[in-house]
């Protein structure tokens, strides 16, 4: 098979990269730079340039006769250029795609429903986006869809919940264990808060689930695990051998906290923060799982049990190296 991947260089793409060389599929990545240089050795990727932020960037040769075509290119720290990377760009792709590929997966994002408190969240819950980047993504989602309406391919749209795994360039995650494990981590709010991650390896297995299934036209669909936070703590305290938080402030005290100090460089409560730690909702996988046969290869205890690993193991070799 012939595959395509924007975003190939990044966290989830670069792993989808390995696993589709792996299968000893032809892909094939679009990158702003040539060739760049990649862990894993064996069988490469053909490189294409390519530059979502130039609009008359060309990417028909790219494209060309591609079975899959992954669009996992994301703008996340700059808000100036979400829109030309998620919505001009996509457009520019979908419109040299148009048919020239065999299907088109989109990587995604939940926070397309925008910020929900509680309740079950499914594939028919209406989008709500708030922010730049979580706006300009759902765009995409609509460009995509109505490509397909139009008959340029059929598509997939895949939103994964907050994406973990050891080489995870947010280091959001890992900020977390650290105050488990010092004992600055505090509970908000009422017990059974949700917490909903899922491990890259999951990712891939999803995408490349939506890359393969006879699905015809365009659908969408939600990818995540969940466990309460009292059970990702004690995930968190078995595998680091540290006493649990026992500690538990009201949310609206964590909301008045985070809006007089979260401003402050490096304070690590925001309102948004507090937000996700305070949640109820659960992002629904009942239609990826029956409709395509998902099932998670790492479990949500088994995923932060190795994150929880590979933070104390950076810790012991950082700590090292200034012995």
């Amino acid at each position: 098979m012939i595959i395509a991947i924007t975003g190939g260089t990044g966290f989830i793409g670069s792993a989808l990269v390995d696993r589709h060389l792996s299968t000893g599929d032809e892909v094939r990545v679009l990158s702003r730079r040539l060739a760049p240089k990649r862990v894993a050795r064996g069988a490469e990727p053909v490189w294409f340039r390519g530059d979502f932020h130039d609009p008359s960037c060309d990417f028909r040769a790219f494209v060309a006769n591609a079975d899959i075509l992954y669009h996992c290119a994301g703008e996340i720290h700059d808000p100036a250029k979400m829109h030309a990377v998620h919505v001009r760009g996509t457009g520019s792709l979908a419109d040299c795609a148009a048919g020239h590929i065999g299907r088109w997966v989109q990587l995604s994002s939940v926070g397309a429903y925008g910020p929900r408190r509680d309740g079950t969240i499914t594939e028919e819950t209406a989008c709500a986006p708030v922010g730049p980047y979580e706006t300009t993504k759902t765009r995409a989602d609509e460009i995509v869809a109505a490509a397909t309406q139009r008959g340029a391919f059929p598509s997939v749209v895949l939103r994964p919940s907050n994406v973990i795994g050891p080489n995870m360039p947010n280091r959001s995650f890992f900020q977390l264990i650290a105050a488990i494990h010092r004992g600055l981590f505090v509970f908000m709010g009422a017990p059974g808060a949700c917490a909903n991650y899922i491990h890259v390896d999951n990712v891939v297995e999803a995408l490349v689930r939506s890359g393969k299934a006879p699905v015809r036209g365009h659908t969408i669909y939600n990818i995540s695990d969940h466990c309460s936070f009292e059970k990702l703590v004690l995930y968190v305290c078995d595998e680091l051998q540290c006493r649990q938080p026992r500690l538990r402030i009201p949310r609206w005290s964590a909301q008045v906290v985070a809006r007089v100090f979260g401003t402050i460089p490096g304070f690590p409560l925001t309102p948004s923060r507090v937000e996700a730690l305070t949640t109820r909702a659960i992002y629904s996988i009942k239609k990826i799982s029956d409709e395509l046969g998902y099932r998670p290869i790492f479990s949500i205890e088994d995923a932060v049990r190795q994150m929880a690993a590979a933070w104390r193991d950076n810790a012991f070799r950082r700590d090292n190296a200034f012995k």
